[in-house]
């Protein structure tokens, strides 16, 4: 994998997951939408595609160049192990990046709870009034421009294998459309689905208005975290359809308006207050 080669797959991923998150959300929607597609999808979108060109302007080879200059200057706790000397090992090698990785981005959701400065970056992806496939891609510049210099100094620190870091890179693409697809699943299905993987009904919690309901649920691939850091939360106390999204203090729908999402970090002095995560209850 050629980090010239990376974008182009992983843009192939996007396009086929989002399609079918769209659709499965057209054919058996969750939940009713408070605002819509129409009003909401514009501004998310041109989101998406302003933190593309940043990241591309400013991170070329983005995470999988990193760990290709890492790996040729051997770099990270990985590469001061000895070499494996089978390829199972060499697997096992590959599970542990990305069991290490998903653990890394859990740690960084929850610090962006806690941190002030970094909680107002965040929640603009909280402040979506609504909870569809697009929300997985609302996310301020900063909060992504942050969240990969967080990544690279994992993968620096760790010398994570350059093809560990293309699989997550597209698995975090792909799970995070899905957890937050307005799609129904069938609730036997989504208590077994659960327990491998963030299902949409258990993230949807985390984009709560109520804050101990929004301080839980952070995992975006695996749910173990919340389950072993005392942070899940099985469902939402006024139900799936009965519950509130977003932020109440963006709950206008002036809101939506792209340069007020950008310039939402540096908004609203009152807003500005610790969050520390809330234990399961």
């Amino acid at each position: 994998m050629t980090p010239a080669l990376e974008p182009a797959l992983r843009l192939g991923v996007f396009a086929t997951v989002f399609a079918v998150m769209a659709a499965w959300e057209a054919l058996a929607p969750r939940r009713r939408l408070a605002v819509g597609r129409g009003r909401r999808w514009p501004r998310n979108l041109a989101l998406v595609i302003l933190d593309t060109m940043i990241v591309r302007a400013l991170f070329p080879t983005a995470a999988i160049g990193v760990a290709m200059l890492a790996a040729a200057h051997g770099w990270g706790i990985f590469a001061a192990l000895p070499a494996p000397p089978g390829m199972g090992l060499r697997w096992l090698a590959f599970g542990v990046s990305l069991l290490l990785l998903d653990l890394a981005i859990y740690a960084q959701h929850v610090l962006f709870h806690l941190v002030p400065p970094l909680w107002r970056l965040h929640r603009v992806h909280h402040a979506d009034p609504d909870f569809d496939v697009t929300t997985g891609v609302r996310f301020h510049p900063g909060e992504i421009v942050l969240s990969l210099l967080i990544k690279f100094a994992v993968i620096i620190a760790l010398g994570v294998p350059a093809t560990a870091v293309f699989a997550f890179e597209i698995i975090l693409n792909a799970t995070s459309l899905f957890n937050h697809a307005n799609a129904r699943l069938p609730a036997r299905l989504d208590r077994w689905l659960r327990l491998i993987l963030v299902t949409p009904d258990m993230h949807r919690v985390h984009h709560s208005v109520i804050r101990r309901e929004t301080d839980s649920n952070f995992g975006f691939n695996l749910p173990w975290w919340d389950r072993l850091f005392g942070t899940y939360r099985a469902a939402p106390e006024a139900g799936q359809e009965g519950m509130r999204i977003g932020l109440d203090e963006f709950a206008d729908p002036r809101e939506l308006a792209l340069w007020r999402t950008l310039l939402q970090p540096a908004r609203n002095p009152a807003g500005l207050r610790p969050r520390r995560p809330c234990a399961r209850r």
